[in-house]
């Protein structure tokens, strides 16, 4: 039985309300903000910081600053957290609570990694929410950014995940062959959650019980 959807997606494609939509309509719960929330709450820091090192690799001279602050007076002060507000930190806090969001079923999760961690799980179905460049761009600007910082931001964060799926996992993003759905966004927000919604259903039917090692 299929009770996970993990989303992953290109930055600026609509995934977040693609999936904010299908959990509505599967009655399932979103972890989307509410992930990165928890994951916060587990690392006491800001949801900001989770935010801007998540799905992503920390720069040469970020690791430095924080190697440096470690080995500091003030930095063994706030030990607990500076070692967590790192990416590194965060994958290892976020493969959690993707793993505990699982566990408790009827989840939609949002990126993180859930799709590559969860790949083996029998009762998950993974899709991946792509659009053109264009219209990326102007969701972006429909969502507040001018257009020079929505062509940036398309540009920079995917290459900002594809590095840290490599590093975490060693392969290649998306990895197409982790999805069971490929999906362009630039169809439509109620079309692409029907075809999801379909998709799930027709592999429910041919889905077997999921039953973890050792049970």
């Amino acid at each position: 039985m299929i009770t996970i959807l993990t989303i992953e997606r290109e930055y600026g494609s609509g995934a977040a309300e693609i999936a904010r939509k299908l959990a509505e309509r599967l009655g399932w719960k979103l972890w989307d903000q509410s992930l990165t929330d928890e994951i916060a709450r587990h690392m006491k820091c800001d949801p900001d910081q989770i935010e801007k090192h998540g799905e992503r690799i920390d720069p040469p001279y970020y690791r430095l600053l924080k190697s440096f602050l470690q080995g500091s007076f003030e930095g063994n002060l706030n030990a607990p957290q500076m070692q967590m507000a790192d990416a590194e930190g965060i994958r290892r806090v976020a493969e959690q609570m993707v793993m505990a969001a699982a566990n408790e079923g009827q989840a939609v999760i949002v990126g993180r990694g859930s799709a590559y961690y969860l790949r083996d799980r029998a009762d998950s179905f993974h899709v991946f929410v792509y659009a053109p460049f264009k219209e990326r761009v102007h969701r972006l600007q429909q969502a507040g950014k001018s257009e020079d910082e929505a062509i940036k931001l398309a540009e920079t964060i995917d290459r900002g995940r594809a590095d840290f799926i490599k590093q975490c996992f060693g392969i290649e993003w998306p990895a197409r062959h982790f999805f069971h759905l490929m999906i362009n966004s630039g169809m439509g927000d109620k079309t692409v959650v029907q075809m999801v919604l379909d998709g799930l259903s027709t592999l429910q039917k041919g889905a077997q019980p999921y039953s973890q090692a050792g049970d």
